[in-house]
């Protein structure tokens, strides 16, 4: 859900969509951008990346491949906070697959640490909170410009030496609407990012590194989501922990939580994004015709400007039906929602007992429900924090990063 940090979020570009089939089927598939290039018959390796914003529009027909093989890729210059670093960024257009099985592709950005440091650097998987659900907002342009909410983070990774694959998710940037808190797509395109860091040409980086995924809100989500898929789509990764903070892990539950609040405008982008995953829900037939044009705009809004037209919205102001009680959505909402797979690592979840974006109780059940599964859990739940305060606790996100990295045991608060 909602990311955080202020309303900082920069305006991005990101980096297109293309198709991965699931465990590397070789069949070809139709794209739905209107890509600069043609790419037909099976993957055989990164081509030119097109110019300026063509970079982000998928091929009308794509190779067949595996998750994570980048169709193309750039280099861009450091800005902002990363700029003076001895870093390389990589803007990235890479397969992956979508929440229903079907191959897709989503773009991102990788962050390569100093090149001596490559050898042994871990990867991790970064999912960034809400950004907004137009082509503006896509992370892997604004982390380029050097404005992100979140680029604090990426600096510093680098300096500890660390990689930093950053998903742009499905449909950000690229053609067709976000599929916006839908776990699975999104924990798919969390893992394909950190695939496609490890096939960057000449990146330097071990054959087998070690793995994490880490987010906050619903980068939260999304690291959790990776987490929990990683066992069965991504079983050759090293994955080594899970840190997820301020997780929306029952998204009724959040929904409910927001619905006629100030962010009652995620649960618009929820409906979106459920959608655009599942458009047999068919959202159009219960939009409210004088709410129609609204939610339209809100397609192509950052977050900063998509929250207030929605604020103090309850869901029936905007829809003819309660969407949370509709059967068909319920399930969706429930498909999509955490703690059915527990991960098979250690996983640091923390979140603040004042949040009220995204519910402090259903995330401490998603720590019940997996301390229940066996997992080794950290629970960190910090009693004066709201949901933004939480997303700046990353000194206690990174230690626990750098421990998993080094080897040493978790200690579980189950």
């Amino acid at each position: 859900m909602p990311p955080v940090r202020s309303a900082i979020i920069a305006v991005a570009v990101v980096l297109g969509l293309t198709v991965a089939a699931c465990g590397g089927s070789t069949v070809g598939v139709p794209g739905r951008g209107s890509g600069a290039a043609e790419a037909t018959g099976r993957y055989t390796g990164p081509v030119a990346a097109p110019a300026g914003d063509a970079f982000y529009l998928p091929p009308h027909v794509l190779p067949a491949g595996h998750p994570g093989d980048i169709l193309w890729s750039r280099r861009v210059p450091p800005a902002g906070p990363l700029s003076g670093l001895d870093i390389e960024l990589h803007q990235v257009l890479y397969l992956s697959t979508d929440a229903s099985g079907r191959p897709d592709a989503v773009s991102g950005i990788v962050m390569l640490p100093a090149r001596a440091a490559r050898a042994n650097a871990p990867v991790i998987g970064y999912a960034t909170g809400t950004h907004g659900l137009g082509d503006a907002c896509a992370p892997s342009k604004s982390l380029a410009a050097g404005t992100d909410a979140w680029i604090d983070d990426f600096a510093l990774a680098a300096g500890k030496g660390w990689v930093m694959a950053a998903t742009d998710y499905e449909g950000s940037g690229t053609p067709g609407t976000p599929t916006y808190s839908v776990g699975r797509s999104e924990g798919h395109a969390v893992i394909d990012a950190v695939r496609a860091a490890q096939r960057l040409s000449d990146a330097g980086l071990a054959h087998d590194p070690k793995v994490a995924y880490w987010g906050y809100s619903q980068g939260g989500g999304g690291a959790a989501w990776a987490g929990e898929l990683t066992r069965t789509y991504a079983p050759e990764l090293r994955t080594v922990a899970v840190v997820a903070g301020g997780v929306p892990a029952d998204l009724i539950r959040v929904s409910e939580t927001v619905d006629g609040a100030a962010w009652a405008g995620v649960v618009f982008m929820t409906a979106l994004g459920l959608d655009a995953a599942y458009p047999e829900l068919r959202l159009n037939d219960h939009v409210v015709l004088s709410a129609r044009a609204d939610l339209d705009r809100l397609r192509t809004l950052c977050l900063k400007e998509a929250l207030p037209p929605f604020a103090g919205k309850h869901i029936r102001d905007i829809l003819t039906v309660d969407l949370l009680h509709v059967p068909q959505w319920r399930a969706r909402l429930t498909e999509n929602s955490l703690g059915r797979t527990p991960p098979a690592v250690p996983v640091f979840l923390y979140h603040g007992r004042k949040d009220t974006v995204v519910a402090f109780d259903q995330a401490e059940t998603l720590a019940h429900t997996y301390c229940t599964a066996g997992v080794d859990v950290t629970w960190r739940p910090y009693n004066d924090d709201d949901h933004d305060a939480a997303s700046y606790r990353v000194m206690d996100a990174t230690a626990y990063l750098t421990d998993r990295f080094a080897g040493r045991p978790a200690t579980s608060t189950c």
